[in-house]
């Protein structure tokens, strides 16, 4: 047991380091607390998820726009005026009732942040990246995903080279729902593909 009260018990091990390295950063005067919390809240809130739940409803809904996506996913997204760092060199992948789509980078943590914001902590840690190339299956299944066992599971490995959006399929239930409605069923994990739209609530 530790006794002392400056000890945060709760902090996983990546989110302690980053705290410390921030403390000795702002101590010292190379960094301000503020333009932290200005970028974290940007990337949070302002070109978090939100942005990649915009583009994943504007392609349910419009097939010229998923076409284009298929196609030139860089100037799709663009188009939208979703850029920015970290954000380049962008792939569309297509989830079916046939195949599956799942986002894993076995080297370090690249990650659309225009699109998807901060990576999550999950995303970033050596048992996903391993396992998510092993027993993509598996991995799934802990994250609530079932699939069939005829669905074919494609696992891509982002790099600063090439970095994937995944597009999950549409739920029921969402004829005539407007691109609004639509990008609140989509979650962030749908879009790493370790997780599901969500459904529309029945009436």
């Amino acid at each position: 047991m530790h006794d002392d009260p400056h000890i945060d018990n709760e902090l996983d091990d990546m989110t302690a380091r980053v705290r410390a390295l921030e403390t000795i950063l702002v101590e010292k005067g190379l960094v301000d607390p503020a333009a932290v919390d200005a970028i974290i809240e940007t990337y949070e809130h302002k070109v978090g998820p939100r942005n990649g739940a915009a583009i994943v409803a504007r392609a349910w809904s419009e097939p010229d726009f998923a076409d284009w996506l298929r196609e030139d996913a860089n100037e799709a997204i663009a188009s939208m005026g979703f850029v920015g760092r970290q954000g380049e060199h962008m792939v569309a992948r297509f989830n079916t009732p046939d195949e599956h789509n799942m986002v894993v980078c076995t080297l370090c943590s690249c990650y659309p942040w225009p699109v998807l914001g901060l990576p999550p902590t999950w995303y970033k840690t050596p048992a996903y990246r391993s396992r998510a190339v092993r027993e993509p299956r598996a991995v799934l299944k802990e994250f609530g995903v079932t699939l069939p066992e005829t669905t074919h599971i494609n696992v891509w490995d982002s790099t600063a080279e090439i970095r994937y959006l995944v597009i999950p399929e549409r739920p029921e239930g969402t004829q005539g729902m407007d691109a609004a409605a639509l990008a609140d069923l989509v979650t962030r994990d749908s879009m790493i593909g370790c997780g599901q739209p969500l459904r529309p609530e029945t009436p």
